[in-house]
């Protein structure tokens, strides 16, 4: 076993020997992808959202031109012609169940459909399903009128206007992993089609690596008067909603309320961002959501799968939820004329270069852990290789943060053929450690936390 030496220089965390501090580079190929991304063509979509009068969910399916109905069909038309322009691998469809009422925002028995579009993975041996959604239908501020104009332009037109231009750009592409670009139906009455889907895939055992919802990601100037397009905020749980009793009780021995997957997720796309989208700061948010509010990635977390919201960094309620009007001077309403579509479009590329970068990576270490069956002032990490993607695996890297930092401070390279290191001299109760995969581009797995092994 090879050990890992270390120095504690002022400066900061260093390593003495022959492995040395990572230095990544953007990877040419996903930087093209990235070049792909248009505004216009967000902008358009849109302005074609916004176009059928209202998107809510108890609006008119049978009509051409207005409602729900009209919407997804044009959405699916859409994700259609992106599927045959790359090749035809990408299959879009619909995922329709009947739903309530419920007594609460349902009033009557109804459809509710999310559209799909499948881009499945070339490895039959790496089942890993990442999940990148918008929803796309859209309320006033009585959430039971149903025939109101309500343009929903920044919420959610905007978000799902990016999660089909992340099917146009990557439909022709092929990653071992699977993406579903998914235009998610009824958020605004109860999340519902993000329940029935996070259902699904865990009744299905899907191996759902990594969702991301993107909701309200068009405005860039908030009631507070503040106009910021070089942010966005990424929310993300500590402590995972699907914890188990015993996993809380490991948690409250030996720490971790800030390392939850949905949390590593978030850093991930910190560390993404820096490195593609260098003019769009991430900023993470540590909460699972805003105040009084929700989003389509809490079903996913209810269901113990890692799941992050990205949003706008300040909000214009005078925008959401509000009928469309100008009241006292003031304008009211979610039209798409306040939209920044260069905003929204580097949100895309965000999440674009998030989504290959994961989907090309091999799967992370099948289990990672800490030895603590004796007390030491060594800290030994073990971890077992990935289940699949092995001839994609180059190594491994381990990423080390003190206790009190958000994010994490240092990763180093190992080599594939190591499944241990020890860091001599670095006690394991004042810092935390990660471990993911790597392949021979240095495109990275999600962060996997070791557990402590008593025996």
């Amino acid at each position: 076993m090879k050990r890992l030496w270390i120095v504690l220089l002022l400066a900061g965390w260093t390593l003495a020997g022959k492995t040395q501090p990572v230095t990544k580079q953007p990877d040419p190929y996903i930087q093209q992808l990235l070049a792909r991304v248009s505004a216009d063509s967000i902008e358009a979509n849109i302005r074609r959202l916004a176009a059928f009068g209202t998107r809510h969910t108890l609006s008119p399916t049978d009509n051409d031109t207005f409602g729900i109905g009209a919407a997804r069909r044009w959405i699916k038309r859409t994700l259609e012609r992106y599927a045959a322009a790359g090749g035809g691998r990408m299959e879009v469809f619909f995922d329709r169940f009947w739903y309530g009422p419920d007594g609460r925002r349902v009033d009557r028995r109804v459809e509710i459909v999310n559209v799909i579009a499948r881009l499945p993975g070339t490895d039959p041996e790496d089942d890993r399903i990442f999940i990148v959604s918008g929803h796309y239908d859209s309320r006033v501020s009585d959430v039971m009128d149903s025939l109101s104009y309500a343009p929903g332009a920044s919420d959610d037109a905007s978000g799902t206007a990016a999660v089909m231009e992340m099917a146009r750009v990557l439909a022709g592409e092929r990653f071992p992993a699977t993406i579903l670009f998914v235009a998610m139906a009824a958020e605004e009455q109860g999340l519902l089609g993000a329940r029935h889907l996070a259902a699904m895939a865990d009744s299905l055992g899907w191996n759902v690596a990594g969702m991301f919802t993107l909701d309200i990601i068009g405005n860039t100037e908030g009631d507070n008067g503040v106009r910021d397009n070089r942010t966005v905020r990424v929310f993300s749980e500590g402590v995972p909603s699907a914890e188990t009793p015993q996993q809380a009780r490991m948690r409250q021995a030996i720490g971790g309320e800030n390392d939850s997957p949905s949390r590593q997720l978030a850093r991930y796309l910190h560390e993404i961002g820096a490195r593609y989208v260098p003019e769009l700061r991430v900023k993470l948010i540590f909460r699972r959501d805003r105040f009084l509010r929700g989003g389509d990635h809490i079903p996913f977390n209810e269901r113990g799968f890692a799941a992050v919201r990205l949003t706008e960094p300040n909000e214009a309620y005078t925008r959401q939820h509000q009928d469309v009007r100008v009241e006292n001077g003031i304008a009211y309403g979610d039209v798409p004329d306040r939209v920044d579509f260069d905003y929204v479009a580097r949100v895309t590329r965000l999440m674009t270069a998030a989504l290959a970068n994961l989907a090309m990576a091999p799967p992370p270490p099948a289990a990672a852990y800490i030895d603590a069956r004796g007390l030491s002032v060594d800290t030994r990490l073990l971890w077992e290789p990935p289940r699949a993607g092995r001839d994609r695996l180059a190594g491994y890297y381990v990423l080390v943060r003190e206790t009190t930092a958000p994010q994490w401070q240092q990763k180093w390279f190992v080599s594939a053929t190591d499944t241990s290191y020890t860091f001599v001299g670095w006690s394991k109760d004042d810092s935390f450690f990660g471990i993911q995969s790597v392949d021979a581009q240095g495109h990275e797995s999600r962060i996997l936390f070791p557990v402590p092994r008593f025996r």
